[in-house]
């Protein structure tokens, strides 16, 4: 996921966020509202301020509003709200017309929402089969690939992008993989409070955003803290597979890796791994090679 704007609910959102005259996904009518001009308005400082935060809260309840009914829920964790560092930024691209038929036909099918309110019976929505996370899918073709690939196991896709939720439903209903479900949400919530305890056969993170500025390297996804939450929901020698074009991203995550007690690296060597070939060459890995990248693959078992 490419590197987006500071989302302004994020810890270290800019200071002067909630006082932005014009913030995107407002309206005209709110710009004029928050900003008055002209020799004959008579407002009060307080009272201009007390505007244009009215705009920047009515422009954050259109960009949380649901794209239809019955699809992903844009907000499904507010009441888990929490003023933490994210690796995310949820961002509304344009949804086509196939992936907005997609979530409306089969998101009350496979879809759900990370709400944080209920802990998942993994058995009973992949029907007995062995399931691995995935976070972070993109666009969704190298997840619908591999389900394709391995009907015998579930991949649970977690990711916050609605027009990569509806393509990659769309895949697998087009390949007739019944093996995925998606998540939309906050990764985090969904370790920490919907998954019992060794109930993952496997979790997979492939081309996180590498966040390259120094400044926010503390958004990386792969960190201690996140494999604290990741280590009990995996059942004993589940493998945690990760990949990156990023360098230094690799390194940090090599290091981190290898640092926790409750993962054990499958390299014999203690480095990276070969790319396993049940995880598909994608496009957007293909561009990176093209540019001369090197990709890591990283396989740590849970001890």
């Amino acid at each position: 996921m490419s590197e987006q704007p500071l989302n302004p609910t994020s810890a270290d959102a800019p200071a002067d966020a909630a006082s932005d005259p014009a913030p995107a996904g407002s309206t005209a009518a709110d710009a004029s509202a928050a900003a008055p001009t002209g020799p004959a308005t008579d407002v009060t400082a307080d009272e201009a301020a007390a505007l244009r935060a009215a705009s920047f809260e009515r422009a954050r309840r259109l960009r949380m509003e649901p794209r239809f009914p019955g699809g992903p829920a844009a907000d499904p964790a507010g009441s888990h709200h929490e003023r933490r560092i994210r690796s995310f930024q949820p961002r509304r691209s344009r949804v086509t017309t196939g992936q907005q038929e997609a979530l409306e036909r089969l998101w009350p099918k496979w879809g759900l929402d990370i709400d944080g309110k209920r802990v998942l019976d993994l058995a009973e929505l992949f029907d007995g089969l062995p399931v691995v996370l995935e976070i972070g899918f993109g666009m969704g073709e190298a997840t619908a690939q591999m389900a394709a690939d391995d009907p015998g196991t579930g991949i649970l896709a977690v990711d916050v992008h609605t027009p990569g939720q509806g393509n990659l439903l769309g895949l697998a209903d087009k390949a007739g993989s019944t093996n995925v479900r998606v998540a939309n949400g906050d990764a985090v919530i969904l370790l920490r409070e919907m998954l019992a305890p060794e109930s993952l056969d496997g979790l997979r993170v492939y081309f996180p955003d590498p966040w390259p500025k120094a400044r926010h390297h503390k958004r990386r996804l792969i960190q201690p803290e996140f494999l604290d939450l990741v280590a009990p929901v995996l059942k004993p020698g589940a493998i945690v597979h990760c990949a990156t074009d990023w360098e230094p991203y690799a390194e940090q995550m090599l290091e981190v890796l290898t640092a926790h007690p409750r993962f054990a690296n499958t390299a014999a060597d203690g480095g990276y791994a070969p790319r396993p070939a049940f995880r598909p060459l994608t496009r957007f890995e293909g561009q990176g090679l093209d540019k001369g990248h090197v990709v890591h693959d990283l396989l740590f078992a849970r001890v």
